[in-house]
């Protein structure tokens, strides 16, 4: 059994994507991170970094101790390992998805979150990175579509590259983005959106979260931004 700690962020949903396309076995922890769920000792003991997801593994394929797993791109590392699926073993192809995984990890998470926070967030309009993040979105937006151009999903075979991206496109609109200036970006996510294990993870997110309560409002901006070092 998987315990995911788990919100309704793009973050979150990469992983109930996987758990519902590999059929693994898992449940929910909520760890709302508007109210700071996230800073609870409990929680800091495996996910140092008071971000979600993690997981806890409670059956490891080595039969050891539960397996303790925080940032979402070295989770979905290792439930494909553990699942034998969305990860190929041949070397190339291995990297091929290793690598895009990568890339979303370094640049389209960080810079469309930049993105949000600026253009949606921040208590102050200012311009000029408003303007530098939605470029910067648009710029990698147009580097997935060249990619897409000639293979259906980012590394040929549906792969975590897939799962890792698609959560940070769905919010395009937030993003300041148009899908109709990448088509084969919106061909691949029309794709990914029509697949059931994403229906299934998306509507889970929904009975997580019923009330459907912003991650971000007046009260959490408070918890989400401006933290600085702990005090030891």
């Amino acid at each position: 059994m998987i315990d995911l700690y788990y919100w309704t962020t793009p973050n979150g949903h990469k992983i109930t994507m996987f758990l519902e396309e590999s059929g693994l076995p898992y449940k929910i922890v909520p760890v709302n991170i508007s109210k700071g769920d996230q800073f609870k000792p409990e929680f800091l003991a495996f996910s140092p970094n008071n971000r979600m997801p993690a997981i806890i593994d409670q059956a490891p394929k080595d039969g050891g101790e539960p397996v303790k797993i925080f940032e979402s791109g070295a989770i979905l590392i290792y439930l494909a390992e553990k699942a034998g699926k969305f990860l190929p073993t041949d070397m190339r192809k291995r990297f091929d998805v290793l690598q895009w995984l990568m890339w979303q990890m370094g640049g389209l998470g960080p810079m469309a979150g930049q993105n949000h926070h600026f253009v949606q967030y921040a208590p102050e309009r200012i311009p000029y990175a408003m303007e530098r993040y939605v470029k910067e979105t648009n710029r990698l937006y147009g580097v997935l579509n060249k990619r897409l151009a000639d293979r259906e999903f980012i590394a040929g075979e549906y792969s975590i590259a897939d799962m890792a991206c698609y959560p940070w496109i769905v919010p395009y609109k937030n993003q300041q983005q148009n899908l109709d200036d990448f088509p084969h970006l919106k061909r691949w996510f029309e794709a990914i959106y029509a697949r059931p294990a994403t229906a299934r993870a998306y509507k889970l997110a929904k009975q997580v979260n019923p009330d459907k309560t912003p991650t971000v409002n007046e009260e959490s901006k408070k918890i989400l931004f401006g933290q600085v070092a702990g005090k030891n």
